[in-house]
């Protein structure tokens, strides 16, 4: 009986050290994921008005009104689309790419007379001082892949003029790739 008594104490005693491991392993858990979490919010987060999707703009964006076409899962813009802010009555710079939880992922931002293509990091797309071939192109990809998808999404709604308009974009944001 004593030689059960013992094994039962080892037992018991592993299960104990199992049980502490176990506790580590998910307070360092919950650390990393609310340092993650931590991140997003130092971040300005806007809202799509008729969607009431959330968002960060890239900051070559600059502030203002924004509009999320695309997906956006629990209440944030996730997917292939695009941001587009609005300077009054016109349309200001866009992004088109990829977001990941209301963070842009990578794309392109067209600022009109010029682009910014890459991944986004410290705030912005294409921040980077040199930027990898492979990721410049990936970005002209998703930003082509992104333009069509508006541009079906404007012709599904009878929208010729835009359909247009994002189906020309589509185009030359692929000859960038070249």
């Amino acid at each position: 009986m004593v030689k059960k008594s013992r094994r039962l104490t080892r037992v018991f005693s592993g299960m104990k050290s199992a049980s502490y491991i176990a506790w580590v392993v998910i307070a360092a858990m919950s650390a990393s994921t609310e340092a993650a979490s931590a991140g997003s919010k130092d971040h300005h987060w806007l809202k799509d008005p008729a969607s009431q999707c959330a968002f960060v703009l890239p900051a070559s964006m600059t502030e203002g009104p924004a509009f999320w076409t695309g997906a956006c899962i629990d209440g944030k813009a996730s997917g292939i689309g695009m941001l587009r802010r609005r300077d009054g009555g016109r349309a200001g710079a866009a992004f088109l790419g990829k977001m990941k939880n209301g963070l842009p992922d990578i794309g392109v931002v067209d600022l009109g007379d010029g682009y910014r293509a890459g991944r986004f990091s410290n705030g912005d797309i294409g921040g980077e001082a040199e930027l990898e071939p492979q990721v410049r192109i990936d970005a002209f990809r998703i930003a082509a892949d992104a333009a069509r998808q508006v541009s079906a999404k404007y012709a599904a709604e009878k929208n010729e003029a835009s359909a247009q308009l994002y189906g020309t974009m589509a185009e030359t944001l692929e000859t960038q790739i070249e």
